[in-house]
């Protein structure tokens, strides 16, 4: 689930917006004052929603926006006539006074984006180590060499065995080299 982090210079405005958000079902993580206390915050979560004003003592939302980690998305605050001020471009921004049900939706429709990002986070395959990929290498010249395949066709023929055998690249590459009794010391 995403966090919510709700954060105005008047702390009491945060405490009534997070009353807003529990009464409709929302879990709010943290209500502060300041932007430190934002960058902190965000630092320490995985990401989320950041539900602010555009002013705080220390900061501006701007600079809020700019030092967001991946994953955390803004929501700002503010009256018509600041916004007509602000740069609103890499964030959602909601005009005050709203009705309540017009945050519910704006905070709805940011938390399917989130989603849809963490389910793209989730399928990214990882980055392999250098240590994994001199494993695979080392594994395609020992086709190149004793099947006088391409570089691209031992690729394929190591993809087709992972496929084929259900495991991943690394593991195939292992195997392949065990049984061409080339030891390979890697941790899997």
């Amino acid at each position: 689930m995403a966090d919510i982090i709700i954060a105005f210079p008047k702390l009491d405005d945060a405490k009534n917006l997070k009353k807003l958000l529990m009464r409709n079902g929302y879990d709010v993580n943290l209500v502060c004052d300041s932007g430190t206390q934002i960058m902190d915050a965000v630092n320490r979560l995985d990401g989320g929603i950041v539900i602010c004003g555009h002013r705080f003592s220390d900061m501006h939302y701007i600079e809020i926006n700019d030092y967001l980690p991946k994953g955390f998305q803004m929501l700002l605050l503010a009256t018509s006539g600041k916004l007509a001020e602000c740069d609103t471009r890499n964030l959602v921004s909601l005009a005050m006074p709203f009705k309540a049900q017009d945050l519910i939706s704006t905070l709805e429709m940011m938390l399917v984006q989130y989603r849809r990002w963490k389910k793209k986070q989730k399928a990214r395959p990882k980055a392999r180590s250098e240590s994994e990929q001199k494993m695979i290498a080392a594994a395609k010249e020992v086709l190149m060499d004793r099947n006088r395949m391409t570089e691209e066709e031992a690729h394929h023929y190591i993809q087709k065995l992972s496929m084929d055998s259900a495991t991943n690249l690394v593991e195939t590459a292992s195997m392949l080299l065990e049984l061409n009794g080339k030891e390979w010391d890697i941790e899997l």
